[in-house]
């Protein structure tokens, strides 16, 4: 059984599943850095997903995320080192989930299954205040591979050449 090729769409979807799964996070958004829902009403810690760009390459795409992870401080900052601390954690965990892709494959008992690679070393970077609401947290660049065939049997157009 060969791995299908995995979609923006497949990605998100995964990426929205952890942030649903993991006990540390209680919301999970996708979009630019001004779509932060900092309503009131949002439930923290929150994920935030912002899609960068898509790079290719021999046998795969790459996909490049900004993703952010935050949670509330209290009004006199009394909680802002713990908040760092248990945010990070969470950044760590989402990055070792990537980076041990065999871990996805496990889950599902099928060795075939596709899964989403990460590697490389990452920079975390603290923020505070940042946006309209008194959040902590931080922010890293997540780069996940996948494997594309590049087929070009299945594009959409007539079966002719093209060129002058």
């Amino acid at each position: 059984m060969s791995i299908p090729n995995k979609t923006y769409n497949n990605l998100i979807d995964t990426l929205k599943e952890l942030g649903s799964k993991h006990h540390q996070i209680n919301t999970t958004t996708v979009g630019d850095i001004f779509d932060i829902d900092l309503e009131k009403n949002t439930l923290y810690p929150l994920m935030h997903i912002n899609p960068v760009n898509v790079t290719t390459g021999r046998v795969g795409l790459t996909y490049n995320f900004q993703i952010f992870i935050m949670d509330m401080v209290d009004t006199d900052d009394a909680n802002e080192q713990d908040v760092y601390n248990d945010v990070l954690q969470t950044c760590i965990d989402i990055i070792s989930i990537f980076r041990n892709s065999k871990w996805q494959s496990q889950l599902t008992l099928d060795i075939d299954a596709a899964v989403y690679f990460t590697e490389g070393d990452y920079t975390l970077e603290p923020f505070t205040e940042r946006f309209d609401q008194a959040v902590t947290g931080w922010v890293f660049q997540l780069p996940i591979t996948v494997h594309n065939d590049f087929q070009s049997c299945t594009i959409p157009m007539e079966d002719t050449y093209i060129g002058q």
